[in-house]
Parts: structure tokens; C-alpha cells; sequence
């Protein structure tokens, strides 16, 4: 074998795998120890998820010519992110799982947050408790507010509890004891209980869970942990297994909810860190793209769902109010994690007409299978994909899906179902699909943008995901903004934020703290507690040779209020010395900078000491991205903008570099996505290749 030929196979050659489950397309990106990349779409597969990794990985490494078989037997670490774990909430397919509780407190999932999205409809229905009150049962216990035990744990019942869940089959358990997370002495014996008499019973203690004095909260992500153990064991063991068989000999990490990515060990033990940890990955890459900006809005759109999140000054919004399913009625954990915004708004968004008359997208989607009609899978229903292929926005004969796709069916499917009912032809149909879609995004970019404080008409938009870009100058144009940003990656947005997402997690200490009456010796007590987790976890991943990045933070309020407020301080509290002093200004700095007010002679309570330790995973990946010449038009075609038709050249994406300039109307085909450039709009590429699309009269 020939050097040439060694360094095109991959021989010798080290990768990193990030993939990216969703629920159309199963994205990949390689990257090589030389610092080399490539991308690849395959069709999700639901029945055995390593199938369509597996054809992504080998589309990748195909488009660069190195082998599949080597590039995941020489493979040194694989991130992988799902939507398998919020999916099986959503739906219910869950293990079935027993709740017990501190005596009269059944009703802790019932008499909940939240119960309606509009406080004032009397008629909506009461949503159920996620934990079934026939599976919830009272233990006699209890502790008080300060950790003394008021009544001791009655063993007896506990055993006799346990036997009855064993005759009733249950296949998880989940324990929350009130103020565990002050004396914890209680849950930890039941879960020894738990260990001899269901042996092998997956379990969860709410005090591990979410330590946080929220009662319904830390019940609630004790109850969604547990139920997820089995399903995400099962799920997960059968990936390491389809690896371990493909020759995959190393690290196997997870994407969590926080923006970041975990061990596959440790996301076993505590799998509530997936939920909502499919769209954590792709703020990462507005981060990137935009340092320097005030403001990023981040905007992922895939084949089934349309993500907002925010970015601020490089650093991408937390919330602790995610809601899985609809807000106010679902499931809420209050667990940290990005804060994203999400409708059923994207490239397999189904078309139809209601009742009245009316064009409606989404929120259903194809999926991947059947998926819209143009895939030719035995999809009948009109998507967003189909009026893109209809309005020609995409090559059928480059698709990059694994497939051709086929034009006729798309415009049988939007002629038979939306153009006839509403007697206009079938491009005045089209363009009315894709109008309906990119203005329902842009509602979800404002009220994701304004709930939060942010004008996005002063922002930059940064959008990205495989359908994405066909729809990022609509967008603009809605929301007033004379320029967005395509990064040089859109078209695998999520998972090439996995290739830079650190290996992070963070540590809770509950401690009610009055600022004003300070407990200095109860404070350095928790701090010490999280800082020695903290050096314990990054001592795990020194192999990474990254140092570790450590950042100190509380939740505090003022006295009466109902929320607390996250507040990052600048290095380690000095419980003993002026930390107090110093917490109590920063929280009035964060409360203004949030609220837009403070009270300087107010009290201020901190209820909970924290700490994030982040190892970052040093960056492989080239920030440029060579041109293999000038820019090169592949064909005319013509294609409807607005209703009117243009010649349109189109461009391949891989022929641009930086600098180039690009007259709309145009098309990029990129290999993993397509970027439309209206008539009103030229596009540029920056140093790094990512591309801006400007508006000509800006």
C-alpha cells in the first residue's frame, strides 16, 4: 500500500464520532486526528438505532474517501445523542414504576406545579400524576425541616411494601422521603431494603436525583429517572453491543440536558440528564460561529421539530423550568438545562386543512418512515420537504439522504391533498406550505426571544439543521433582520456541537441561607461537600489533558418571593470571610440585569450551593474549510421565489472558500444541506466558511 493510498483508507489514523439521533435523519460528524472532517445523513432507524448510525458514518467517511469499517473499529470516542429518553416520556412507554413517599404526602405528583396552560379554563382536564396513585404508597417516616428524625423508618412496612410491588411486577422504584436532602439516612436504608428483597430492580433516591428542597420537583425527577433506568439500560447496552461487534474499542459518552456530555456509566445511573438533551448541542456551534455578539438566536430545524435557543455574550441560556411535553400540564424536573424552545415545525411537517378551510403545518410530522412523499416510501401526505421539492429549493438527483427523490410523487401528494381542496395550483400551494411554516417558526423565535428578555429583531440569527437553510432568508425577512448566519456545518448542526461539547455535570448542595443572619460554618460545610465532588470528577477524566473549569454558583431570592434566581460567582465563596457580602451584590447585579430591577435594602435568602465543573475535549476539528477551486455552478434551474420564477444558478457547496460572494437567486448544495438564496439576498463566506446571507438593500 502507497503512502497516498494509507492516508486516503484512514491507516493509522485516529476519529471521534459525534452522532446525532433525531427523529427523520440520523446525523454524523467525523473528525480525524489530523484535524480533517466529514458529514453524513441517514434515514433514523427505530427498530436497532446502530442501522442508520452505521450507513451515516459510512456516507461520511465515503464523501472523504476513507472506510467505514476503520473509521468505527479505530474509532476513540463516539458522542451520542438521542431523543429516545424524552420520546419514551412523552408517550408513556416507560418501565412501570412504584413511587413510595413520606407518610401523607401521596399526592405530591398530583398537587403539582402548574395543572393548566390557561389558569382560567375551568374546563381543561386535570393532567394525572406521572406516577399512578394505585403505584404510589406511604411510608411511615419522617424528618424535619433541620435533619432530626421525628419518626423512625417502620422497616416492617418497608419489607412489606416491597413484596407487594414484586407480586405487582413493578420494574423500577423510585424513593422520595420529605427533607431527605437534609438527613438522607431514611432513603438510603430503603434503598439497601430495596437491594436484598428486589434484587435487580432498578431504583432511584430523590436526594441523588435533584437535591433541591422543591418537593414536587425532586419527586418528580425521581419518578422520571427511575422509569427511564430500564428502558435507557436496554437501549443504551444494545448500542455498546452493535459497537463492541463493529470493532469500537473506546470511550462511549451521552449528550445531556446541560450542554454537555457524560460517560455512558454515568448517564446509565442517572438518565434524567437526557430529557431535552436532543437540542442541547446546537447553541454550542452559534456560540462558536458568533463570539463576539450581544445576542445569538440559535435556530435548529431538522425533518421533525424546529429548536430556538439563546446565546448571550458566548454563553448559552440555562433554564431550570423546561417542561417535557406542553408547558404547565407536562412533566417539569427542574433540573438545569439549555433553555430550548421547540415546535413540531420542520422538514416533515405534514400540510393540511382544518375544518375551516385554513392551511395548517405541523405540529404531526412523516417522520422518517413513511417520511414525505418525494422520499417514495409510501408517504401520501404533503411536508415542508415536498413544497421545497416543488418549488425546486432541492436537487432530487444530489439528495444526500441515501436515496433519489422523486419529484412526482411530491406534487401528487400536494396537488391531491392542499392545491385541489383549496383550487390554486400546485406552486401557488407550495409557496403557501413554506410561508405558513417559516411564519410559525418566526412566532416561535419571538415568543422564545421575548420571554426571555431579547428583542430578536437585534440579534443575530444563526440557523442551521438540515432543512434550515432553505428557510433562514424567510425568516429574516419576518423578523426584520438584514442578516443570518449559515455556519459552514448547519446541515449536521447538533452534531458537530457534540464534537466540541465539554464532558461537564454539576453538584447541589440545599442549605437555606439568610444573608443578613449568615451561617458561615453551615456554608463552608456545603462548599467544601460540592468542591470535594467536583475534584473527584475531574480527577476521572485526566486522561482528556484538558484542565478543568470550575464555576461556583447559588440560587437565591428575596424573602417571599416564589422563584429563585441562578447567580455565578467569580471564584470559590468565602463562607467564612466577605462571601456573603459579596453573594448578596451579585445577586442584586443578576436580579436588575434579569428584571430589569433590584431591592438594595432587601434581605436575600440563598437556597441552594452549586458548583459546574466543565473538562473541555480539545478541539480536532479545522475552523476552515478549503475550496477545491473557484466557485462552481453545476446547472440552471428554474425556481419559484415569492410566487414568481427565476433562473437560478446553482452552486456546489464545496467548490466556495473563504471570501467568495454569491448573487441571489441562487442554491448551495451542500452535502448535508441546501441553502436557498432569495432574489433579495447575496451570500458571503467568512474566513471560517460559514456563509452570511445579507439582504442587498441592507
Amino acid at each position: 500500500m502507497t503512502d497516498a493510498q494509507k492516508h486516503s483508507s484512514g491507516h493509522g489514523t485516529r476519529y471521534r464520532i459525534a452522532v446525532d439521533t433525531g427523529g427523520t435523519f440520523t446525523d454524523v460528524v467525523v473528525g480525524s486526528d489530523r484535524g480533517e472532517m466529514a458529514a453524513g445523513k441517514a434515514l433514523t432507524t427505530y427498530d436497532r438505532v446502530f442501522t442508520g448510525f452505521e450507513a451515516a458514518v459510512r456516507r461520511a467517511a465515503g464523501s472523504v474517501g476513507w472506510d467505514g469499517d476503520e473509521v468505527l473499529r479505530d474509532a476513540d470516542v463516539i458522542v451520542y445523542g438521542t431523543t429516545h429518553a424524552t420520546n419514551a416520556v412523552l408517550t408513556g412507554k416507560v418501565a412501570k414504576t412504584a413511587l413510595l413517599v413520606t407518610d401523607g404526602f401521596a399526592d405530591t405528583l398530583l398537587l403539582r406545579e402548574g395543572g393548566r396552560r390557561d389558569a382560567f379554563d375551568s374546563k381543561a382536564a386535570y393532567p394525572g400524576p406521572y406516577i399512578p396513585r394505585r403505584l404510589t404508597y406511604e411510608i411511615r417516616e419522617r424528618v424535619t425541616a433541620e435533619g432530626d428524625v421525628l419518626v423512625p423508618l417502620d422497616e416492617e412496612q418497608v419489607r412489606s411494601v416491597l413484596a407487594t410491588l414484586a407480586d405487582e411486577g413493578v420494574e423500577a422504584v423510585a424513593v422520595s422521603f420529605l427533607w431527605s436532602i437534609v438527613n438522607d439516612a431514611h432513603e438510603t436504608r430503603l434503598a439497601e431494603l430495596i437491594e436484598e428483597i428486589l434484587p435487580g430492580v432498578p431504583y432511584t433516591l430523590s436526594h441523588r436525583a435533584n437535591p433541591t428542597i422543591r418537593e414536587y420537583r425532586r419527586s418528580s425527577a425521581a419518578s422520571i429517572d427511575a422509569s427511564l433506568k430500564p428502558l435507557m439500560a436496554d437501549h443504551l447496552g444494545k448500542l455498546r453491543a452493535d459497537l463492541v461487534e463493529s470493532g469500537f474499542g473506546g470511550d462511549l459518552l451521552v449528550v445531556t440536558s446541560e450542554g454537555a456530555v457524560l460517560d455512558v456509566a454515568d448517564v446509565l445511573d442517572r438518565p434524567v440528564l437526557l430529557l431535552n438533551s436532543g437540542p442541547s448541542m446546537a447553541p454550542l456551534v452559534g456560540a462558536a460561529a458568533a463570539p463576539d455578539q450581544e445576542t445569538v438566536v440559535v435556530c435548529d430545524m431538522g425533518g421533525t421539530t424546529f429548536d430556538v435557543s439563546l446565546v448571550e455574550r458566548g454563553v448559552v441560556r440555562h433554564t431550570r423550568e423546561a417542561w417535557l411535553g406542553e408547558p404547565f400540564v407536562g412533566h417539569l424536573t427542574g433540573l438545569s438545562s439549555v433553555a430550548v424552545s421547540s415546535i413540531g415545525a420542520g422538514g416533515g411537517s405534514i400540510a393540511w386543512i382544518d375544518g375551516g378551510g385554513l392551511l395548517r403545518v405541523g405540529p404531526q410530522s412523516a417522520r422518517s418512515d413513511p417520511g414525505p412523499a418525494a422520499y417514495g416510501r409510501g408517504g401520501k401526505e404533503p411536508t415542508v420537504t415536498d413544497a421545497c421539492v416543488v418549488l425546486g429549493y432541492l436537487d432530487a438527483s444530489g439528495f444526500e439522504g441515501g436515496f433519489t427523490l422523486n419529484r412526482d410523487a411530491a406534487v401528487s401528494a400536494i396537488e391531491s391533498r392542499i392545491a385541489g381542496p383549496l383550487a390554486m395550483t400546485v406552486q401557488q400551494a407550495a409557496q403557501a406550505i413554506l410561508d405558513v411554516s417559516a411564519n410559525h417558526m418566526a412566532t416561535a423565535i419571538r415568543q422564545a426571544s421575548l420571554e426571555q428578555g431579547v428583542d430578536p429583531r437585534g440579534a443575530l440569527i444563526v440557523a442551521g439543521g438540515g432543512a434550515g437553510a432553505m428557510v433562514a432568508a424567510a425568516i429574516g425577512v419576518l423578523l426584520e433582520a438584514d442578516t443570518v448566519l449559515i455556519p459552514a456545518t448547519a446541515g449536521v448542526l447538533a452534531a458537530y456541537g457534540a464534537h466540541r461539547a465539554p464532558i461537564a455535570t454539576e453538584f447541589l448542595s440545599p442549605l437555606h441561607n439568610d444573608i443578613r443572619a449568615f451561617d458561615a460554618e453551615s456554608a463552608t460545610r456545603a462548599i467544601k461537600e460540592i468542591s470535594a465532588k467536583a475534584a473527584e470528577f475531574a480527577a476521572r477524566f485526566d486522561r482528556v489533558g484538558s484542565e478543568p473549569e470550575v464555576t461556583y454558583f447559588v440560587d437565591a431570592r428575596y424573602p417571599g418571593q416564589a422563584w429563585d434566581l441562578r447567580v455565578h460567582l467569580d471564584g470559590v465563596p468565602d463562607a467564612a470571610g466577605e462571601g456573603a457580602e459579596t453573594i448578596e451584590r451579585a445577586f442584586h447585579a443578576e436580579h436588575d440585569r434579569r428584571n430589569g430591577t433590584h431591592d438594595a435594602q432587601s434581605r436575600v435568602e440563598i437556597i441552594t450551593w452549586g458548583v459546574r465543573v466543565e473538562v473541555p475535549r480539545p478541539e480536532q476539528l479545522k475552523d476552515t474549510v478549503a475550496a477545491t477551486g473557484s466557485p462552481e455552478s453545476h446547472r440552471v434551474d428554474p425556481i419559484t421565489f415569492g410566487g414568481e420564477n427565476f433562473e437560478t444558478t446553482r452552486y456546489r457547496g464545496v467548490t466556495l472558500g473563504p471570501g467568495d460572494k454569491i448573487a441571489g437567486p441562487a442554491v448551495i448544495d451542500q452535502p448535508t444541506t441546501t441553502i436557498v438564496v432569495p432574489p433579495e439576498w447575496d451570500a458571503t463566506l467568512d474566513d471560517r466558511s460559514n456563509i452570511y446571507l445579507t439582504r442587498k438593500e441592507a
